[in-house]
């Protein structure tokens, strides 16, 4: 990207020359991957409609940028390249992954893309939580965040221990995922329609995560099993695999790959869906170490869980880590519906724990985030403020906005 490239309106020190409004406080979106990217507008959307707020969007380094360029252009924001988003200053900066926030001129808020922190690594001997460490929080020895998102008050007892420098800038709001999911499900009949669910069927979602220790890499045999057991007593089978595997391969790969159960009667949804709705439709969720696992347990939906490779540690206590202790096994060598049922009877009780888990605020995240972005911007919150909509539907064209 070029200099002449670089946009002048409506950020920059001659953009008052070029503007509609001026004097807004500037709100810089930074998005690694898809996945990092759905869960920045849930947090954007809280702010954008302030006639004080311009709200621009940047694509920061990542290994997963595959389909970010697209997902940017569909937000219809302003996109400035990276190179010059670096070299601007904003009011506050917003952004759900650790990639190159130390280029960024702004106080940082800085949430989670997943279901909270569940996933941990062996350092020095004993498992350290990914995404709460002093390597991830840390540059050069400064905090990067001026506010770091949770999702449970435990998880302040984890910065705690792995680096205490970021108590203070530590904020528990609760999960936003979870509560648009909750908020979502008065309109299960109409996400199983969409799906082209008939009202007899029983719908089996099946969940992936990206890379080779993943369900979709690990099983290649599941999906075609699940077809052949279920379609005809009456099930409708759903594939959920990770954005991260869609563009990682690539869409004509993928469709590729899945052409054959396609033809067998699979749905399979679009890296561009909002997977809650799908959760949402679900009779029965089959899941690997991925978090849609995690929410679809919190959301009641019974979870049969494909066991995790030894290579996946999660941090105790954690939604994951419940889920993982608690979920019945996917037995390969044993009828699918059996498993189905069984994982049926033990689901109430895992809800119940996973839910009280993975948020210490349920209901609030968008209040209590809301309140934290307006005080890094430096502006008194409006007293509006629009109640968690639920999930779209699909469009008519099969795609989700």
């Amino acid at each position: 990207m070029t200099r002449p490239e670089w946009l002048h309106v409506p950020i920059g020190i001659d953009a008052h020359r070029w503007v509609s409004r001026d004097e807004c406080r500037s709100v810089l979106a930074v998005v690694h991957t898809i996945v990092s990217g759905q869960r920045l507008l849930e947090a954007i959307e809280l702010i954008e409609s302030d006639p004080r707020v311009q709200v621009v969007f940047s694509q920061a380094p990542d290994t997963f940028s595959n389909g970010v360029a697209d997902f940017l252009r569909a937000t219809r924001g302003v996109v400035l390249p990276w190179e010059q988003a670096v070299r601007e200053e904003f009011d506050l900066a917003v952004a759900a992954s650790y990639g190159s926030l130390h280029q960024v001129h702004a106080p940082l808020l800085v949430m989670p893309h997943g279901a909270g922190y569940g996933k941990s690594f062996p350092a020095g001997g004993s498992p350290v939580v990914y995404g709460l460490d002093a390597q991830r929080l840390l540059h050069n020895g400064k905090l990067l965040a001026k506010a770091l998102v949770l999702a449970h008050d435990e998880e302040r007892e984890v910065l705690r221990r792995q680096c205490p420098e970021a108590l203070e800038a530590s904020v528990v709001v609760g999960d936003p995922c979870y509560d648009r999911m909750m908020a979502s499900l008065p309109q299960r009949d109409a996400y199983r329609t969409a799906l082209g669910v008939r009202p007899d069927e029983r719908v089996l979602v099946v969940s992936s995560t990206w890379g080779l220790d993943s369900l979709f890499a690990r099983f290649e045999d599941l999906l075609p099993r699940l077809l052949e057991e279920l379609t005809p007593i009456g099930y409708r089978v759903v594939a959920l695999v990770h954005p991260a595997a869609w563009f990682g391969h690539g869409r004509r790969q993928v469709e590729a790959w899945l052409a054959d159960c396609r033809d067998a009667g699979l749905v399979v949804v679009d890296p561009h869906v909002d997977w809650r709705a799908v959760i949402v439709a679900a009779d029965y969720v089959v899941a690997d170490h991925g978090s849609v696992g995690v929410y679809a347990a919190a959301a009641g939906r019974p979870v049969v869980l494909a066991d995790p490779p030894v290579s996946i540690a999660t941090s105790t206590g954690s939604a994951q880590d419940l889920l993982r202790r608690m979920a019945p096994r996917l037995v390969m060598g044993e009828p699918l519906e059996q498993q189905l049922v069984r994982a049926a009877t033990v689901a109430p009780h895992i809800r119940d724990q996973v839910r009280k888990r993975l948020t210490s605020h349920p209901g609030r995240s968008a209040a209590e985030l809301r309140k934290a972005m307006y005080r890094l911007l430096g502006l008194v919150e409006p007293g509006r403020h629009r109640q968690v909509a639920p999930v779209p539907p699909p469009t008519e064209s099969g795609r989700w906005p």
